[in-house]
């Protein structure tokens, strides 16, 4: 076979390209089946769940290279004439340097040490969610009428001298997808419930309502005219209509990237300023099932005051409400001083539905909800009906909701109470409306008429109670000055959150895993289209524009990209407790979005790295780069492309031969294919550039070949067939090791698991042993279904019944054991590089448990570290949050989500697990790690859904697994934690893989040169969020800013810094943006809040940022 003559381009910008490939295929479905072209509903999700299980057949075909979910993918054509691979002179040399060698030791700013080892102070009146949870039985007595809490009472002269003020918040629960999908949803139910809204808030200017779903109310404003539209904005205007929060969704707070959490709020606040002038200033979020701390300090950012949360654990409602502590200041677990702070009031009650709002009785509460008057489609389950308010029986029922209200109010410090109404897509007719509304104005009529009742109750917002809630206290009417009657300060999270009895809402922390990986291939994806799209507009500016660069039908893709993932961020979809044809909506979103962004990629990357800008030309149906990475620090990486020769040599920019392995490419675990292979080397790629690599067909000296040994039951096997590699034997049944320049692994010959790893550090040899266990569901009447986990008993050891195949790959750049069990193929890899990529054993499992019944796998790491109960899980990838498994809990209650990390620690080391997707984790006994990668559950569990998790796919799962020596012994009590620089860097690389793209290297091509838009690295512990170009005010396409969100992340320094590799330092968080540009200029820089909705007021020099630790900033940016 002959190589096509190609040269490869490496960004340095950062995805995940196996995967990727296999969804462009998907586009070439066919779709002739239907000669009719008929577009039943049927028939679509017939296409797309076709699309889906294709896409679920290529995966298992290809299981292989799915395992190396980074590896990039590269056609190459059977017949090119041979030849020289570049033309003369078509390669231009530029004045690329390649990166200098790393430091042995990386330089690390002494101050930079001191946030992480400062000592930790508690302040005497706050409230930590570790000691709660220490301090509480967690039992479960039945308290009368309020179930789940205590009898109320009070004295009837309790408000004489101040009114007790009643806010009752009409809202409507919109899910963007659950049980029908977005867009049927909207056709059936919230599109009228809009319409509606306008007519009747406009029938009487004390009716009030909120909302929040702005994907939901943009898609409306899409749809109406320009009357409707400035009866929209004078309802604002009025203060009758609110709107909360302000996100594209109400997103799920425990499987969210903060990347997808920004992004969305973005999008949503974006929209708002731009359609209506709109900055909201409070969270609203009744339905996430658990809360982070993370969605606190984002709204804090982005300039809200207030937020509003509802599912937590009971026993914690129930403690909460005794003392007085259900309104507090939020404040992040590691902020020294208030900066964090934000104003939060957690509804006491089982729902946010009527029966749970307006007071503890949910019988009483029921008879005030007037959607369930007799006649109607719902009624109340407590058989005790609503009725109409007439003159006759207005006194009796306005005492017995102010009974229900008082008693509520007496679980707060103030005589200002909330009493939401509302429930999942309520108020979608006129005669609702009515009967709410009217109902509801007569009570209050009453009420307020009765000086005697000491009470002043009318509809409100949720900012009109905040506001009023304020003013009570004597608190600054936004900011956070607490006033005389304080509230408490109360750090940590709200996780894992339990509705009723033992049902611990952990399952759906794993749940629809396939899905959960797919979300985060599109952030990746997203980030660095965002990121390369900024720069090549600002190069157009500062070249003169490109008549034939796509930047408008580019802008088009990235907002539907940004809108495609804002949606998934939704409670019920990166959840996986969404129908099985909604999933599939979803998916198919994600992956017609990670199509169209690669599009945006390629088309910005061929402009970046032309010589001559004015060769540029688009042809979208001939994409001139086939497949590019955004690292703000230098890297070093290995990158594996497809070739059809074993016969390669790889030159970098300079004309230099690069060291490189071809292995084989296995279609099953004994059988090589014999006409393609791998190619691996180590690219180089400096801050947000692109490298320039060439592949030459040719023999190669540098270019080695792996060698290959297969084992079954601890028995060699021979391998037929395996032309171009050679086989190596051993001669007992001693483990085998693999290693790199840090580590050596021990693997059993017969499990093919990991035993043992040693340092080369220090020499030390540590237990670290890998296995797989299987959950059961309990026998008992309510079982595990897509949100719940109740295991039956503790897991069982997953022992197969055949012993697997043990394939050992050794070669120069990667050496690799992989193991093929009946439901797992299971990776170890090593990479044989110095710095990061070789400091961790890479983790491959692709799962498939479609045979099963009631199955959970999940793999278990145990180790001899001592770490007791402790150990640590991060929330949403942007903080960590020390956990204590507690005995007192049932098995499923100590499982807590896993966004980027779960590790655990003892006073000489650390053994962290970095992982590419988000699942369920626990540390059950000392020393030990547990991941769940996948459940299979054949019944509903009672919370809606309606149907149990059977649409399972073959889906991988990537992690790191880190073991790092320990100097810094923080305080084992300390409610913070963070990782080391390495870990850092090491979660950057596995999420963010350099990609390739490939280009057809002909005689007429132009000539290309590497892209290096930075002089240097970002500092170490500086993370570029995003660089996002903002929409233009005038018309549909980009204005000439764009926003530049930085995150500086905190690090602990008690960890070893030789060898990392690295080539940044830490500057204590100063950048100076202009000196870091190369080409570019900055023409203005404003500080603004996260999502730009306020521009900070700053004396500072705008040139130099400057960030704390831990610290999110957004700048609006103009480069030229």
């Amino acid at each position: 076979m002959k190589l096509s003559r190609q040269f490869t381009v490496f960004g340095s910008a950062i995805f995940c390209v196996v995967v990727f490939s296999l969804y462009l295929m998907l586009d070439h479905i066919d779709h002739s089946k239907n000669p009719n072209g008929e577009r039943i509903q049927n028939g679509q999700l017939g296409i797309l769940q076709d699309k889906i299980d294709h896409l679920e057949r290529l995966l298992a075909e290809n299981n292989e290279i799915i395992g190396n979910i980074r590896d990039s993918v590269i056609n190459l054509r059977e017949t090119v004439k041979d030849g020289k691979m570049f033309p003369e002179g078509n390669m231009s040399q530029g004045d690329l340097e390649l990166l200098p060698p790393a430091p042995a030791l990386l330089p690390i700013h002494s101050e930079d040490c001191q946030f992480a080892a400062r000592t930790y102070s508690k302040t005497a009146d706050g409230v930590q969610m570790l000691d709660v949870y220490d301090l509480l039985s967690f039992d479960n007595p039945d308290g009368g009428v309020w179930k789940q809490g205590f009898d109320i009472s009070y004295q009837d002269n309790e408000w004489d001298n101040e009114p007790l003020q009643v806010f009752v918040v009409p809202h409507s629960h919109n899910d963007p997808g659950w049980l029908k999908t977005f867009d049927d949803y909207y056709r059936d139910q919230t599109q009228h419930i809009l319409n509606n809204m306008v007519v009747k808030l406009h029938e009487d200017s004390r009716r009030k309502m909120i909302w929040s779903e702005i994907s939901y109310f943009s898609k409306w404003w899409d749809n109406i005219d320009e009357q409707k539209r400035d009866a929209v904005r004078r309802l604002i205007e009025s203060g009758q209509l609110e709107v909360a929060t302000g996100g594209w969704v109400m997103p799920d707070e425990a499987s969210t990237h903060y990347f997808a959490l920004i992004d969305q709020l973005v999008e949503g606040h974006q929209w708002l300023e731009r359609n209506l002038g709109v900055k909201p200033k409070t969270g609203w979020a009744v339905d996430p099932f658990g809360h982070t701390p993370t969605q606190a300090y984002l709204l804090r950012q982005a300039g809200l005051s207030n937020m509003l949360i509802q599912r937590v654990h009971y026993s914690v409602k129930k403690h909460f409400a005794s003392q007085k502590t259900l309104e507090f200041f939020w404040r992040q677990n590691w902020d020294q001083d208030s900066s964090s702070d934000i104003l939060c009031h957690m509804m006491p009650f089982y729902s946010y539905d009527v029966p749970h709002t307006c007071g503890p009785d949910p019988k009483i509460c029921c008879q005030f909800d007037f959607k369930r008057l007799p006649g109607g489609r719902i009624s109340c389950p407590w058989r005790i009906p609503p009725q109409a308010i007439t003159d006759n029986n207005v006194q009796e029922r306005a005492q017995t909701l102010l009974d229900q209200y008082r008693k509520k109010s007496k679980l707060f410090r103030t005589n200002v109470l909330l009493a939401p109404l509302g429930d999942d897509f309520r108020y979608t007719e006129a005669v609702e409306w009515d009967q709410q509304f009217d109902n509801y104005q007569k009570l209050f009529d009453y009420m307020n008429s009765h000086p005697e009742l000491h009470v002043q109750a009318q509809f409100g917002t949720i900012s009109d109670y905040f506001e009023a809630l304020r003013k009570s206290t004597g608190m600054d009417p936004v900011g956070i000055n607490v006033g005389q009657l304080a509230l408490p300060v109360l750090s940590g999270d709200f996780f894992t959150y339990a509705d009723r009895d033992d049902h611990y809402w952990s399952g759906y922390f794993t749940s629809r895993p396939f899905y959960k990986r797919l979300d985060r291939v599109l952030e990746s994806h997203l980030r660095v289209a965002e990121v390369l799209y900024s720069l090549t507009l600002a190069n157009i500016q500062k070249y003169g524009q490109p008549n034939d660069y796509p930047a408008v039908d580019n802008y088009k893709l990235l907002t539907e990209a940004r809108r495609n993932l804002g949606l998934f961020q939704h409670h019920d979809a990166i959840t996986g407790t969404g129908k099985d044809w909604v999933v599939v909506d979803y998916g198919t979103r994600l992956l017609h979005s990670i199509l169209n962004v690669k599009r945006v990629i390629v088309s910005s990357a061929h402009w970046l790295v032309l010589k001559d800008k004015q060769t540029y030309f688009h042809d979208p149906s001939n994409p001139f780069l086939q497949m590019v990475s955004v690292h703000i620090q230098a890297r070093m990486s290995m990158v594996t492309v497809y070739v059809t020769t074993p016969k390669v040599r790889v030159l970098n920019a300079l004309g230099h031969v690069v060291r490189a392995q071809v292995s084989a490419v296995w279609n099953d675990a004994s059988h090589a294919a014999a006409d393609v292979f791998q190619l691996s080397f180590v690219a180089q790629a400096a801050p947000l550039g692109l490298s320039v690599y060439q592949l030459m067909e040719g023999m190669e000296p540098r270019t080695e070949a792996a060698k290959y040994m297969l084992l079954q039951d601890g028995r060699q096997i021979s391998i037929s067939e395996l032309e171009h590699f050679r086989q190596f034997y051993q001669q007992d049944a001693a483990p085998v090791h693999i290693e790199n320049p840090h580590l050596k692994l021990s693997i059993s010959t017969a499990t093919g698991l990991l035993e043992k790893m040693r340092l080369k550090e220090d020499d030390s040899e540590h237990l670290v042993k890998v296995e797989f266990v299987l959950y059961g569901t309990t026998s008992n009447k309510d079982k595990s279904g897509a949100y719940l986990f109740l295991p039956d008993k503790e897991a069982t050891i997953y022992s197969p019944s055949q012993p697997p195949v043990v394939r050992v790959t050794k070669g120069p750049l990667f050496s690799e054991v992989t193991t093929t069990f009946t439901h797992i193929t299971h990776t170890l890899r090593l990479y044989n590089i110095q710095g990061v990529e070789g400091q961790s054993v890479e983790i491959c499992n692709t799962v498939d448990i479609r045979g099963e019944t009631n199955r959970e796998i999940a793999m278990r790491i145990s180790s001899d570290r001592n770490s007791k109960d402790r150990f640590f899980t991060d929330l949403n990838g942007y903080q960590v949050q020390p956990r204590k498994t507690m005995a007192k809990l049932p098995l499923q209650a100590n499982f807590y989500p896993m966004t980027s990390m779960v590790y655990l620690q003892d006073s000489s080391a650390r053994l962290s697990l970095l992982t590419a997707q988000s699942l369920g984790a626990a540390s059950l006994k000392s020393g030990q790690l547990e991941v769940i990668m996948d459940r299979r559950l054949n019944q509903d569990d009672n919370r809606g859904l309606g149907q149990g998790v059977l649409d399972n796919k073959i889906t991988a799962n990537s992690f790191r697994l880190l073991l790092e020596k320990r100097s810094s012994a923080e305080e084992e009590t300390a409610p913070y934690s963070y990782p080391s620089i390495l870990s850092h860097m090491s979660y950057m690389y596995l999420n963010h893989p350099l990609i390739s793209m490939a280009v057809d290297q002909r005689s007429d091509n132009p000539s290309l040169t590497p892209y290096s838009p930075l002089s240097t690295s970002f500092p170490c512990d500086m993370h570029l969020v995003n660089l996002r170009a903002i929409q233009s005010k005038v018309w549909g396409g980009p204005s000439e800013q764009a926003a530049l969100i930085l995150h500086r992340k905190g690090f602990d320094c008690g960890f070893s810094n030789r060898n990392t590799g690295l080539l940044c330092t830490t500057t204590r968080g100063k950048i100076h943006l202009e000196k870091l540009l190369t080409d570019l200029k900055v023409k203005s820089i404003t500080p603004v809040t996260l999502s730009l909705m306020h521009t900070h007021n700053s004396d500072a020099d705008p040139q130099e940022i400057s960030l704390k630790p831990m610290e999110i900033r957004t700048y609006r940016l103009q480069l030229s």
